[in-house]
């Protein structure tokens, strides 16, 4: 008689490269592919809207791809246990498989449900999916986890990356009971406004889209990669991080697609897989710091003289802080759900710096913005702009808004698209407006402060400030 298994899908919504999918199938169980929407289970950090607009649509085509391998998608609301146990009775499966996850909440909830299951007399068996390496695998010489990312670069270099694991679609067995779904729509994972139309028009969230969006970086965009990354108005990044987000594509397909079209140590090759190395250190220090998503990880960090202020952080989220890139960042993020990782550091340091304001609230926008918003990922990503994670850049390092917009978009292109009101600005002027003569304004039809803000604060005086507080924050541990 063939044993039922559940494989329960969560960040992984793939079927190749998925390796509790790929064992239940080899194993010959009858598959029950389930997903339980759960977002309380998340703790403090339950998805956000657009990561919720991506699951809408990664369900959908994951569920044509089951429905292509003979099986339906089954569907519940939480509490996962409860799902999990409701489903496994109906079926009478004897086993549960599962990828793992390296969010904190959801590694003690993941425990509390095996025990529980294996208590049922339920088999459990967990996987790697999300990662190249599990993060206990890789340490430093002292058997520490790494802190810096070039030496867990190097370490990195030097293992044998792991195959992606396929499965034969063929060798699918359906399960003889159906426990019945509810509909996706059930799940209210869309915007009842419409806000999304940007989202539709820029991204095809399918696993269709994946692979494409991988073979086309692959073809065009690889080779130039290392030169014009950083120049946002070039599409010459791979946008493969909202589906590395959803588990539509794992980091070991990417990695050997870049090997496979001989890549893997030209000069864009070996600069893009050092990416997909900082995702993976990011998961790492996620797993072996878990207070970081709300603690600076250096203590020295843990009580910087901020300035919370409602109306700094509103001009920043709403692309009205009077400096062009970081408006056309923060724009871009609000109409498609992504924003190019230059603009990310430069927005980054503007809030935290020059405006003074908490890591932790700027975390928590891009969190509910961003289509690609991994905890890990975004974790580090802010801690490292405000000098208080690992391999930081020093507090003292500030972005010049407008250095980086004539060194990074020197024709202004980024900003014109993002930023129409500036549009007929002479290049010369379209990362500093203010400093543009009033006929020159007038011919673009701008008139500062009416049709486009005056910078929320200087760039001198914001860099003064930021090192001012960098200053009392080592007089207050200096006394402490």
């Amino acid at each position: 008689m063939t044993t039922t298994a559940i494989v329960w899908f969560r960040k992984d919504l793939r079927l190749q490269d998925n390796p509790a999918f790929a064992a239940a199938v080899n194993a010959g169980h009858a598959v029950v592919p389930l997903f339980v929407h759960a977002p309380d289970e998340e703790g403090d950090w339950a998805p956000g809207a657009a990561s919720n607009w991506w699951l809408h649509h990664a369900l959908d085509s994951l569920d044509l791809a089951l429905e292509k391998a003979g099986l339906a998608l089954v569907i519940r609301k939480g509490p996962s246990l409860e799902a999990l146990r409701e489903v496994a009775k109906t079926t009478s499966a004897e086993i549960v498989y599962w990828n793992r996850r390296y969010e904190p909440a959801v590694i003690e909830r993941d425990k509390r449900i095996k025990s529980q299951l294996c208590e049922d007399g339920l088999e459990v068996r967990s996987f790697n999916a999300s990662l190249l390496f599990e993060p206990h695998e890789i340490k430093n010489k002292s058997g520490e986890p790494f802190k810096v990312f070039t030496p867990f670069w190097k370490h990195l270099r030097k293992q044998s990356i792991p195959e992606p694991v396929s499965v034969d679609l063929e060798k699918v067995v359906r399960p003889e009971n159906s426990p019945g779904s509810i509909k996706l729509d059930e799940l209210r994972l869309l915007p009842e406004i419409d806000w999304d139309t940007g989202f539709s028009e820029h991204w095809k969230p399918t696993l269709g889209g994946a692979r494409q969006t991988l073979d086309e970086f692959i073809e065009q965009w690889i080779a130039s990669y290392k030169d014009k990354r950083d120049l946002p108005a070039t599409p010459a990044t791979s946008q493969l991080s909202p589906y590395l987000h959803a588990g539509q594509i794992g980091p070991r397909q990417v990695w050997r697609a870049v090997q496979e079209a001989g890549a893997e140590d030209s000069k864009g090759g070996f600069t893009f897989l050092s990416e997909v190395a900082w995702r993976e250190f990011a998961y790492h220090l996620l797993y072996h710091f878990p207070e970081t998503p709300d603690q600076a990880l250096q203590p020295a960090y843990r009580k910087f003289p901020f300035e919370p202020d409602p109306d700094h952080l509103e001009a920043w989220q709403k692309g009205q802080t009077g400096y062009p890139l970081v408006d056309a960042g923060m724009r871009q993020l609000w109409h498609i759900g992504w924003m190019h990782n230059r603009v990310r550091m430069v927005v980054a340091s503007l809030l935290v710096k020059h405006q003074l304001q908490p890591w932790q609230d700027g975390a928590r926008w891009f969190w509910d913005t961003l289509v690609d918003a991994d905890l890990a990922s975004n974790t580090m990503g802010w801690q490292w702009t405000a000098g208080c994670g690992a391999d930081a850049a020093p507090y003292f390092r500030i972005f010049n808004p407008m250095l980086q917009g004539k060194k990074f978009d020197p024709e202004g292109n980024y900003v014109r698209k993002w930023v129409p009101e500036l549009g007929k600005l002479p290049s010369k002027y379209i990362h500093e407006p203010w400093e543009a003569p009033a006929d020159v304004l007038k011919e673009a039809g701008v008139e500062l402060g009416q049709d486009y803000p005056q910078p929320v604060i200087g760039h001198r005086e914001g860099r003064q400030r930021a090192l001012d507080a960098l200053s009392r924050n080592k007089e207050q541990n200096a006394q402490s």
